[in-house]
C-alpha cells in the first residue's frame, strides 16, 4: 500500500513518465545506473518499473542517511527494500559487499555511479564501483538511465518537491568489454547516460 502511495505522489507532483528508448522492461537481472541530482532519483526509477520488476530491483542508498529508525529508514528498508551501504565503514570495510550479495541472489540494483548528488545537467565522473560489479557479474545487464529535472523539482535542502515535470529514460543495455580498461569503461558508461539527455 505504501509503495502505491509513493508512486502516486511522485507521479502527481513531478510526472516521472518512463521512456524506454533502448530497451524494454523485462524480467532480466540488471544494474540500472543513472545520473544523480536529487533524493527523488530513486523513486523516479523505481516508479517507472512495472510492479513485478520493482519487487526484485533494489536501490542502493547510504546507510548514514537512509538507515535510521525514522520514516525515511522504514521506507528505505521495508518499501523500497534498499541495499544500504556504509560510506564510512572503516579501512577494511568494502562498501560493495552488500551489492555483491544482492546480485548473487539474482536480484537487480539501482545505483548512482557519481556517488553523490550533482548540480549539473549531465553526470559527473563515475566512481569505480560500476566497473567492479560489471567485471564480477558479467551476465548482468547494465542499463543506463537519464533522469531529467529531478534536481530542479527537489533541490538540495527542499522539504517538498516543486511541481516540475521529470522524465526517466532507459537506454540500451551495455556490458564490460573483454579486457576493457576501467577508465575507458567508466567514460563509456557516463557517455551512455549523457546521450539520453538529448
Amino acid at each position: 500500500m505504501i509503495d502505491l502511495l509513493l508512486i502516486g505522489a511522485t507521479r502527481f507532483l513531478v510526472g516521472g513518465g518512463a521512456q524506454w528508448v533502448g530497451c524494454e522492461p523485462a524480467p532480466r537481472q540488471r544494474i540500472y545506473f543513472a545520473n544523480h541530482g536529487s533524493h527523488l532519483d530513486t523513486l523516479l526509477i523505481w516508479a517507472a518499473l512495472p510492479r513485478p520488476l520493482r519487487g526484485r530491483t533494489h536501490p542502493v542508498a547510504a546507510a548514514d542517511y537512509w538507515g535510521g529508525e525514522g520514516a525515511l529508514g522504514r521506507i528505505a528498508r521495508h518499501t523500497l527494500k534498499a541495499v544500504l551501504v556504509r560510506r564510512n565503514g572503516g579501512a577494511h570495510a568494502d562498501p560493495l559487499e552488500p551489492l555483491r550479495a544482492t546480485l548473487a541472489q539474482g536480484e537487480s540494483l539501482i545505483i548512482f555511479p557519481e556517488g553523490t548528488r550533482g548540480t549539473e545537467r549531465l553526470p559527473g565522473p563515475f566512481k569505480s564501483g560500476l566497473w567492479r560489479l560489471a567485471r564480477e557479474f558479467p551476465a548482468v545487464e547494465l542499463v543506463p538511465v537519464y533522469l531529467e529535472n529531478p534536481g530542479r523539482a527537489f533541490p538540495k535542502g527542499a522539504v517538498i518537491p516543486v511541481p516540475i515535470a521529470c522524465a526517466t529514460r532507459f537506454g540500451a543495455p551495455m556490458r564490460l568489454g573483454p579486457e576493457e580498461p576501467k577508465e575507458v569503461f567508466l567514460a563509456r558508461a557516463r557517455a551512455a547516460v549523457s546521450e539520453l539527455a538529448g
